[in-house]
């Protein structure tokens, strides 16, 4: 039979029960947790007592859910810490939990225990040493420690210990209550996160003294139900800082976490329903230029997008914005993490990192090590399939295909994009310049691969990039000197580029053709498509 841990529920009661107790769990029972996660109060018996002062934390939730814990299953419990009520009882919150023998494997209850209540002394055999989460005292505040998955609205008196993973920039409004300002952050121990907002004085107060990445004691703030709508933080509370709030830098922060990040499969997105708040890591394969658009409030912002892809071979778009767009770089291929990224159906599946979300570049989790050491093996060789249909010229070259594998795979089929490197034996003009000769209106050329080819239309940008020549130009010469107007177009016969288009399948008369439009038109860089013919062969050569 197995052995229970007696007198480990006398200690856990008392606040001086250590880690690695065996304890058998009596009973598993699911409460309401406001509008976000559940939480599940669970009893727990040494053989000798039974306490049903046990709550999982909420990234252990996953054990109930899958039926793992069941009564009378035995379990180590391996981490845990103590949070004590108004009321002066103590609950135990379960941080980390390993069940070592199924209910199927266990006869029935082990012993003839009986509840646990002070005056109630049961044998204490080695449980008294201090937890190494146990607590310690804060700098000027005489309230213990307690983690952040602890925290609820009921609770006067605590201090966390936490990292901040976000901050935002401060952020002001003006309507007919008033002007204001605010600035929110995240925050994170190794029990969970919380969202923390602060307004007007909290703002001038704190907001200078909060730096991400680094740790402090944060107390006495206002706990609420978390608005799920603007957040992505996994807790179902949040976290307002008021006038008797304090923040105290923490020196001794190497067991902090950097991060809690619940990563979702590129690949796995198409699954996700719209405006799904997502944590996602990858490969930045292409990046395009910083664009600044201007808002409807005549507001000028930065913009940037990169794809991403990972080990399902899926590729996405991911949109910067702002300062996060300017700064980033990348160079070398990097790992890019983002937490909280917004998911949209606008062409496909797209991300977007907004002001809430956090951009890490190469960061030191294990995730990022895996992907990074999968892409250096086998994942650079691939192209990846883009979940994001690119508008305009935009979002980087992807679906690289032959003219071949153009119309053999069917692609015409719905409305697609592909890439391909081509040169042009023959350019056909037809409708060349409107009466305002400023536009190249439409332009039919060929082009060619070593496999096949393919008649396209190209409009303004596109053909002014092949004929290097803008229209207005070219609509001067057409009147003054038709000779050169035509050499024109003789040197652009025969030029090599890389060809973005769109191609769909039309019918007409009963007959199907591939109808095909160039989107983007750019000269090749030799060095960058060696290194893809090479990959390509490698790719080949290993099958």
């Amino acid at each position: 039979m197995t052995k229970l841990s007696e007198g480990a529920i006398e200690a856990l009661s008392n606040g001086t029960g250590g880690n690695d107790a065996v304890l058998q769990l009596v009973n598993i029972r699911k409460i309401d947790g406001g509008s976000g996660l559940p939480r599940f109060r669970v009893m727990m018996s040494d053989g000798l007592h039974t306490l049903s002062s046990f709550m999982l934390s909420t990234q252990l939730n996953f054990m109930a859910e899958e039926n793992r814990l069941a009564p009378n299953c035995v379990c180590i419990l391996k981490k845990h810490v103590t949070n004590i009520l108004k009321d002066k009882r103590r609950v135990v919150i379960i941080l980390e939990m390993e069940v070592i023998k199924s209910a199927e494997d266990v006869a029935g209850r082990i012993g003839e225990p009986t509840p646990y209540t002070e005056g109630n002394k049961g044998f204490n055999r080695d449980f008294g040493k201090k937890a190494p989460s146990a607590m310690p005292s804060t700098p000027g505040d005489n309230s213990k420690v307690v983690p952040i998955a602890s925290l609820n609205p009921y609770q006067s008196k605590w201090t966390i210990r936490a990292r901040v993973t976000n901050k935002s920039s401060i952020r002001t409004w003006s309507n007919s209550r008033g002007d204001g300002k605010l600035f929110s952050m995240e925050i994170v121990d190794e029990s969970g996160e919380i969202r923390v907002t602060g307004f007007n004085q909290e703002v001038d107060k704190f907001f200078s003294l909060v730096e991400v990445g680094k740790v402090y004691y944060v107390s006495k703030g206002s706990l609420k139900i978390a608005n799920k709508q603007y957040t992505s933080v996994k807790n179902d509370y949040e976290m307002t800082l008021n006038g008797e709030s304090s923040i105290i830098p923490c020196e001794d922060d190497c067991d902090v976490p950097v991060m809690q990040c619940d990563f979702v499969s590129i690949g796995d997105l198409e699954n996700r329903e719209k405006d799904a708040i997502v944590d996602v890591i990858g490969v930045c394969k292409s990046v395009d230029e910083v664009t600044r658009l201007t808002t409807k409030s005549n507001r000028e912002v930065s913009k940037r997008t990169l794809n991403l892809m990972d080990m399902s071979g899926k590729l996405v778009t991911v949109t910067l914005w702002g300062e996060e767009a300017e700064k980033f770089e990348a160079s070398g291929q990097p790992i890019v993490a983002i937490k909280g990224a917004k998911l949209s159906d606008f062409g496909g599946r797209s991300l977007s990192a907004s002001f809430s979300s956090t951009l890490m570049i190469n960061p030191d989790i294990p995730e990022a090590y895996k992907l990074r050491g999968w892409y250096d093996k086998e994942g650079h060789a691939m192209d990846g399939q883009s979940l994001t249909e690119v508008k305009g010229s935009g979002g980087g070259l992807t679906n690289w295909k032959t003219l071949s594998d153009v119309k053999t795979e069917h692609l015409g089929h719905g409305d697609k994009v592909y890439t391909a490197v081509t040169f042009i034996p023959y350019l056909s003009i037809q409708q060349i310049l409107p009466t305002n000769k400023d536009n190249l209106n439409t332009s039919t050329l060929i082009y060619i691969d070593y496999a096949d080819n393919q008649w396209v239309t190209c409009f303004q940008e596109s053909a002014e990039a092949i004929l290097g020549q803008n229209a207005a130009y070219l609509g001067q010469l057409k009147d003054s000197n038709e000779a050169a107007f035509d050499e024109v177009f003789q040197q652009a016969n025969f030029n090599t580029f890389v060809f973005r288009s769109r191609v769909k399948l039309e019918t007409y008369n009963d007959e199907s053709r591939i109808k095909a439009t160039v989107m983007d038109v750019k000269p090749v860089d030799h060095k960058d498509y060696s290194k893809r013919l090479i990959m390509n062969i490698r790719k080949l050569a290993a099958q």
